[in-house]
């Protein structure tokens, strides 16, 4: 058993090292970690668990070193800093996991991994002091903000971000990031109803429930990879976040519309839409990258929707032969990507001034398809973060410089309700991803 272990924490370390010194994600450091090492899906399981929950837990790991160790975290060597926080986070937060077992293999991977004599004496009394202290310490700083930054491992200027836009009520969303979410799958109608998927997933040995206010949506629990289950490759389920879901629910497209997804890697909402309008109709899935596109299109073809062709193309770049001519404009702009820290923990640590000129490139992107929506026709704005500039300010702004466009009242299932034409979506009071919705229809007849 224990040997298994170790390849599994030697898969998590290998990942963390390419997050630490190549700047990789961590969700495609792990997959290919867990490939190298041949992990089975238990030992997958755990390599994913440490991988995400040092990345998710980072900040406070650190200071925990800090607190223990004569050498700062940040001067040490990266094999050694990581040893440590796998070890701290196995210590403090995974009940099932013998200490003997976290110390001892991350003292062995300092060994395997460092030339430096010291590191796994270091290393081993660092944990042994841990472990010798009655409560892990807390953060004591005279800033709580500060305090909140360390504690849920959100950067001190995130934090501040996030705090002026709940008015400083920001402690609830800081938790619901690091909270374990549940994994989101939406049937597909077109093959199968959601009871009888049900069944098909529990039979795979997962545990399932119905999404408590989702019809076709059901909350997956111990499933492994679900891409390997057979449901999956019969095409009977994609794997979908209620919040891009609801998007789906705001537009409302009907069968025979003619749409476009203008960002739309990759391709949620394009079968979303191909099932509300049952198969029957036209949508264009187009994406910046050509290589995004292969993933939408054999999606579409697991699922058996052929009502989606696509392209590649910039969203900021007019084409005339499209002027005027969709019912239904989809637009899901690149953005910060806030809302989704919860699944992509990597994500808070990003440079904020990078996010600075997202609201022109979004500003830029939905005035041009604009023009491609018929009169009376809608265009959905969206985006997966939680701040203003990059959502409420950028409708208001694309409102005012196009007059024949406005808001449009539209109502969501659940705690979201009834909505003015536009909604944000939290974590800690929806349970879904961080979103942005907003429904506008242009008028009818020509300016």
């Amino acid at each position: 058993m224990e040997a298994k272990r170790s390849s599994a924490r030697e898969a998590a370390f290998s990942a963390l090292m390419s997050c630490e010194k190549q700047g990789a994600w961590s969700d495609q450091a792990i997959r290919s970690a867990a490939r190298k090492w041949a992990l089975s899906a238990r030992d997958a399981a755990l390599a994913s668990n440490l991988c995400y929950g040092v990345v998710q837990n980072q900040l406070l790991l650190d200071f925990w070193i800090d607190t223990f160790s004569t050498t700062p975290a940040v001067k040490l060597d990266p094999e050694v800093r990581i040893s440590l926080r796998m070890a701290l986070y196995q210590l403090r937060f995974l009940d099932r996991i013998p200490a003997s077992a976290a110390v001892n293999e991350s003292v062995g991977l300092v060994r395997r991994y460092t030339r430096n004599k010291g590191a796994a004496g270091l290393t081993n009394a660092v944990l042994r002091s841990f472990q010798r202290a009655e409560m892990p310490p807390e953060p004591a700083f005279d800033d709580p903000l500060q305090n909140l930054s360390v504690r849920y491992s959100h950067p001190l200027p995130l934090v501040r971000l996030l705090s002026d836009e709940l008015d400083g009520d920001v402690e609830p969303l800081l938790a619901a990031d690091n909270a374990p979410t549940d994994m989101v799958v939406q049937c597909n109608t077109l093959k199968i109803g959601v009871t009888a998927l049900k069944k098909e997933l529990e039979c795979s040995g997962a545990v399932v429930q119905p999404y408590p206010w989702l019809n076709d949506c059901l909350l997956v629990h111990r499933s492994g990879d679900l891409e390997q289950l057979p449901a999956f490759q019969r095409g009977e389920f994609y794997v979908q976040d209620a919040a891009a879901r609801l998007c789906a629910l705001a537009a409302v497209p009907k069968p025979g519309d003619r749409v476009l997804d203008a960002c739309a890697a990759p391709g949620g909402k394009s079968f979303a839409a191909a099932l509300s309008m049952e198969n029957s109709g036209a949508i264009l899935s187009r994406d910046l990258h050509e290589k995004k596109l292969k993933r939408i299109q054999s999606g579409a073809k697991r699922l058996g929707i052929d009502i989606i062709s696509t392209a590649a193309a910039d969203a900021r770049e007019f084409q005339p032969e499209l002027e005027g001519t969709f019912d239904l404009v989809i637009a899901d702009v690149p953005c910060s990507g806030l809302g989704i820290i919860r699944k992509k923990p990597d994500i808070r640590y990003k440079d904020l001034s990078e996010t600075e000129n997202l609201p022109e490139i979004q500003r830029a992107i939905l005035s041009n398809l604009a023009r491609y929506v018929r009169p009376g026709g809608q265009l959905v704005y969206s985006t997966c973060t939680v701040l203003r500039r990059e959502n409420q300010a950028v409708v208001a702004d694309f409102l005012a410089d196009h007059p024949d466009y406005m808001l449009e009242p539209f109502t969501l299932p659940g705690p979201c309700g009834q909505t003015a034409g536009e909604i944000t979506l939290w974590p800690h009071i929806h349970g879904t991803d961080g979103f942005f919705i907003a429904k506008l229809r242009r008028a009818n007849g020509e300016n």
